[in-house]
């Protein structure tokens, strides 16, 4: 049995004490960059005769031999490094290990200092889509819309902590007991939101929405069978001609990835202002400004919100206004400067359906205090917004649109809306939901704006049964 196997199970341990060894007298300040970027010694000494203790030792050490003057944002220089002092310790305590055991020992070492220990290689998994950390010993992921648990686990909920902190304090935020909750974003562009106690009631908690490192495709989302061909063409053409679009759907059903696809579609010319909470849309024109909210500091103070940012950017000549997500009383604000010529503009909410993203604009709305009639924010829903999207991630895990909504007008008090496209499920094969997206027939009655704009779509995109309604 190899000696890594011993301690694993509590049946040895490594005949010598490390060293204590003392940082080189270089830039300590550094130095304390450095380490503090990477993860602590734990407070308390590990009990002896533990693979944990093998690896803290062999991991302090090798912190206090790395060079403080190194720039740890070129990552493979650093991984060099680490890994040939690696390979000097283990030689120095005597540690025999095999080639898979030293492998696995190293890698989890490096995800350690470089990383976000445990579930760095969570991260690398492209099959992974998202990482929920349920304290220290519960971790469970999502591939292919199924939710797995794994068997990975950190060392307490210190180490949890240490992780969170690493990704928060790049980015400026903070995460403590008076403000225990935060949104963050790792520099690959996936979300982050971290809660600790004592609002969690089961120690800290992270769950990290993952970004593909290649943005999806419209293609593949054709292959997915998230759109048809007909409806993406429609989608398109209505990017194109400075449509209001909204785009819908519950938790994880893709709504971002969405948005990603359709402002792909805007032309390369025109100015584009985003606005997020966490910056995570990825889009690939030139002229694209980016802002981000900004929480309030330990004193209350310097908070900047959604709703101001959306004011600010109708000062710097938007040809656009994307939001990454409307939540509050900002609703009224986007709705205002979709109706005062900052047509094309798009954002995201949550809803069950393209019915219920209207009464939640219009609650929304009202959070703002302004005492407005039913009627008035209504008629400005109406003026403001063209079409909504619908998605949602289905039983069997897969994420499609439902619906694709005209808002054609009001009637009385009520606003009236038109499916262009439904979801039309057929049966089932093997788990997996089997239907189309599929045109109602109907032509909305905003094709005169595309048609201005000198586009055209061919009439078997609305269906064999196109029927006219203007």
């Amino acid at each position: 049995m190899s000696l890594l196997k011993r301690i694993e199970q509590g049946q040895g341990k490594p005949s010598e004490e490390p060293k204590t060894l003392e940082p080189s007298s270089g830039d300590s300040s550094r130095l304390a960059s450095l380490q503090a970027r990477r993860v602590s010694a734990p407070s308390s000494k590990p009990q002896a005769g533990t693979y944990f203790d093998l690896k803290t030792r062999v991991q302090n050490k090798l912190l206090a031999e790395l060079d403080p003057s190194m720039d740890i944002t070129k990552t493979d220089e650093v991984r060099q490094n680490i890994q040939e002092l690696f390979e000097q310790i283990l030689n120095e305590e005597n540690i025999v290990l095999s080639r898979p055991e030293r492998a696995r020992l190293f890698e989890q070492i490096t995800a350690e200092i470089l990383g976000l220990g445990p579930i760095q290689i969570l991260l690398e998994d492209a099959s992974v889509t998202e990482i929920m950390v349920n304290g220290a010993k519960n971790i469970y992921v999502e591939r292919k819309g199924k939710i797995h648990r794994v068997p990975v686990t950190f060392e307490n909920n210190e180490h949890v902590m240490r992780i969170i902190d690493r990704i928060v304090a790049p980015l400026g935020r903070r995460i403590d007991e008076s403000s225990p909750y935060v949104d963050a974003r790792l520099p690959d562009g996936s979300r982050v939101n971290a809660v600790i106690p004592p609002i969690s009631l089961i120690g800290p908690t992270i769950t990290i929405r993952k970004f593909a490192k290649n943005p999806i495709t419209v293609e593949q989302l054709i292959q997915y069978e998230t759109v048809s061909q007909e409806s993406i063409q429609f989608l398109k053409v209505c990017v194109e001609a400075r449509l209001n679009i909204v785009i819908s759907g519950g938790t994880g059903s893709g709504k971002t990835t969405l948005l990603n696809v359709l402002s792909a579609f805007i032309p390369a010319d025109e100015r584009i202002l985003t606005i997020e909470n966490a910056a995570e849309l990825q889009l690939r024109q030139e002229h694209v400004i980016t802002l981000e909210s900004r929480p309030p500091n330990i004193e209350g103070r310097g908070e900047i919100t959604i709703r101001q940012l959306v004011i600010n950017a109708l000062r710097m000549r938007p040809d656009r206004i994307i939001v990454g997500e409307i939540r509050d009383e900002a609703a009224l604000d986007m709705l205002q400067a979709m109706n005062t010529g900052h047509d094309g503009s798009m954002t995201t909410l949550h809803s069950n359906s393209p019915r219920d993203s209207l009464s939640r604009l219009e609650t929304m709305v009202l959070m703002a205090g302004m005492d407005l009639p039913s009627r008035s924010i209504r008629e400005q829903v109406t003026s403001a917004i063209d079409l909504i999207v619908h998605q949602e991630r289905m039983r069997d895990g897969s994420r499609k649109i439902v619906n694709i909504t005209e808002i054609s007008g009001m009637e009385g008090d009520v606003i009236t809306t038109t499916d262009i496209f439904v979801f039309e499920q057929t049966g089932m094969d093997d788990g997996k939901i089997v239907g189309r997206l599929r045109p109602t027939g109907l032509r909305p009655k905003f094709m005169e704006k595309i048609e201005a704009s000198n586009l055209h779509l061919p009439a078997s995109i609305f269906g064999a049964g196109e029927r006219r309604r203007y």
